[in-house]
C-alpha cells in the first residue's frame, strides 16, 4: 500500500481537497485499496484544542458538487514523527514544501513533492487568499490526476510503479 500525506499551511482547503480528490479519483478507477491518503497542516491556525476545525465550506462546497463527502475531516498537525509513516507528501506550494523540509530535517528519502509538480509545474494558490475555489479544484484536480498517473506508470522523477 502507499501511503500519501498531501500538506498545506492550515488543512482546510486545499490538502483535504487533494485528500479526498485523490481518494476518490483511486476508488472509481478500482484501485483505493492500493493507497492510504490523509491530509495535514504545516501551521497551528486551524488546530484548537484536541479537534481541529472542518473543511472551509467554499472548498467543502467544490467537493460536495462532485459527489465528494468530506464532513468527517478536521484540521491536524503535520508532525516530524510522519516521515517514517507515509511514502509521499504532497505540498501545494513551495511554502509548504520548504516547512516540510524544515520539520523533517531534509529529506533524505526524496519523499516531499509539490503537487503541480505532476501538471506542468507552478504552486496551488491558496483559495482563502484569492477566493477562487473553483481555480483551486482545478489545480488541485489536475495534479492529483498526474500524481496518480505517475503513480501507476512508474514515471516521473524516479516515482515508483505501484
Amino acid at each position: 500500500m502507499i501511503r500519501i500525506l498531501f500538506v498545506c499551511h492550515g488543512n482546510i482547503c486545499r490538502s483535504p481537497m487533494a485528500e479526498f480528490i485523490f481518494r476518490d479519483m483511486a476508488e472509481k478507477a478500482g484501485r483505493g485499496g492500493e493507497f492510504y491518503v490523509a491530509s495535514a497542516a504545516t501551521d497551528t491556525d486551524e488546530i484548537r484544542g484536541a479537534r481541529g476545525n472542518p473543511v472551509y465550506p467554499p472548498a467543502r462546497r467544490q467537493l460536495e458538487k462532485r459527489g465528494i463527502d468530506c464532513s468527517s475531516k478536521r484540521a491536524v498537525l503535520l508532525r516530524g514523527s510522519d516521515y517514517e509513516k507515509y511514502d509521499y507528501f504532497i505540498g501545494m506550494d513551495g511554502e509548504n514544501i520548504s516547512k516540510m523540509r524544515r520539520l523533517f530535517r531534509g529529506d533524505p528519502c526524496g519523499k516531499v513533492r509539490r503537487l503541480m509538480d505532476f501538471a506542468g509545474g507552478g504552486d496551488v494558490f491558496d483559495p482563502w487568499y484569492t477566493r477562487d475555489f473553483d481555480a483551486a479544484y482545478r489545480d488541485i484536480s489536475a495534479g492529483c490526476e498526474g500524481l496518480f498517473n505517475c503513480l501507476s506508470k512508474g514515471e516521473n522523477d524516479g516515482i515508483q510503479k505501484i
